[in-house]
């Protein structure tokens, strides 16, 4: 009974070759057509190129705390109880892509192809100079040179968002939650644009999370600053008060004066006293600024891509090649497709 059933299954698959063989023409029309199809389709989208540098802060050895321990209180985590005092996480730097205050920043950076026929901004790169499929280019206007100065990060036009939306597209921010590394990746229609936009991003990411991290330092930096400032300026006042009436007053022995003359000494002093409490404070200000400071390690730096990383065109058509071989079996067997899986 076994062997019967396998002879129909043999039966069956020979009959199935037969169909489609007798069906041969059709394969031989469907398949160039879809083969030249998807060529025309796939050679439509200009290559792309893909970069990506990694940064890690710098490892301190610290009393206390091991290489992980000092990674992440270098990004504001507390190993002892796995939280940060800090608003902003390492983990959340990747939105930081989805800030339009963050994607303005970047507008203005400067991009040079590989060629020297383009040489702007970042913005004009991607509003002007960017490349699309040949049926986009049916649309395109001549698009003048924007200036950036008149760009509202947080109330955009259509267009101006179609080109925040297409940088945010083009960069990607990866945080390791183990290793606290720091990936990020760049593409680009061009290998040097590409580079040069992953290096950029490292750049102001690491002056945006700097910024962050020295901010209330800073912030108590300039406050000591303005209070030592003043703390001088009613210093040398008070010098100033002294020295005259002390000059003016030389061979005067009146016991009155010779109080006044004290008291505008301890003046002095107490005014000195306090100019230099400041001053004092004001320095460790300036020091928790370079202590709040992140040092970071560059642990791959952003290469020129030599290879375009994508469309993958040749595995594009091959795909689409063999999709239209099965359609085409399909299409042909669908009377029969039921009675092909009856045991």
């Amino acid at each position: 009974m076994e062997e019967k059933s396998k002879n129909i299954k043999t039966i069956r698959l020979i009959e199935i070759f037969k169909k489609l063989g007798s069906r041969k023409r059709l394969f031989f029309f469907v398949t160039p057509v879809c083969f030249i199809l998807a060529c025309i389709y796939i050679f439509s989208f200009p290559r792309y190129y893909i970069t990506e540098t990694k940064l890690a802060p710098e490892i301190e050895n610290s009393l206390g705390k091991g290489s992980l321990g000092s990674i992440a209180s270098s990004l504001g985590f507390d190993i002892g109880e796995m939280q940060t005092t800090d608003a902003i996480t390492p983990l959340l730097y990747p939105d930081l892509m989805e800030d339009n205050g963050f994607i303005a920043s970047l507008y203005s950076i400067q991009v040079a192809d590989t060629s020297g026929e383009i040489n702007t901004n970042l913005y004009d790169y991607i509003y002007r100079h960017q490349k699309g499929p040949w049926w986009s280019m049916l649309f395109k206007s001549e698009k003048e040179f924007v200036d950036l100065s008149t760009i509202d990060a947080y109330n955009l036009t259509k267009k101006e968002d179609e080109v925040a939306t297409a940088i945010k597209e083009s960069i990607s921010i990866h945080v390791n939650s183990k290793s606290g590394v720091i990936s990020i990746s760049a593409q680009a229609q061009d290998p040097l644009i590409c580079k040069t936009l992953a290096d950029s991003v490292r750049q102001k990411l690491q002056a945006y999370i700097t910024k962050y991290r020295t901010n209330k330092a800073r912030t108590d930096w300039e406050y000591y600053k303005n209070l030592t400032e003043e703390a001088r300026h009613d210093y040398e006042l008070a010098c100033q008060h002294y020295a005259r009436m002390a000059d003016a007053n030389t061979n005067v022995s009146l016991k009155s004066m010779s109080l006044k003359l004290d008291d505008l000494e301890n003046d002095m002093q107490i005014k000195f006293n306090t100019y230099t409490t400041l001053n004092n404070q004001l320095q460790a200000a300036k020091a928790k600024v370079q202590e709040r400071t992140p040092a970071f390690t560059i642990l791959k730096g952003a290469a020129l891509p030599v290879k375009p990383a994508g469309p993958k065109r040749m595995i594009f058509v091959a795909v689409m090649t063999l999709l239209s071989i099965f359609a085409t079996s399909m299409w042909i067997l669908r009377k029969d497709i039921s009675s092909i899986f009856i045991q």
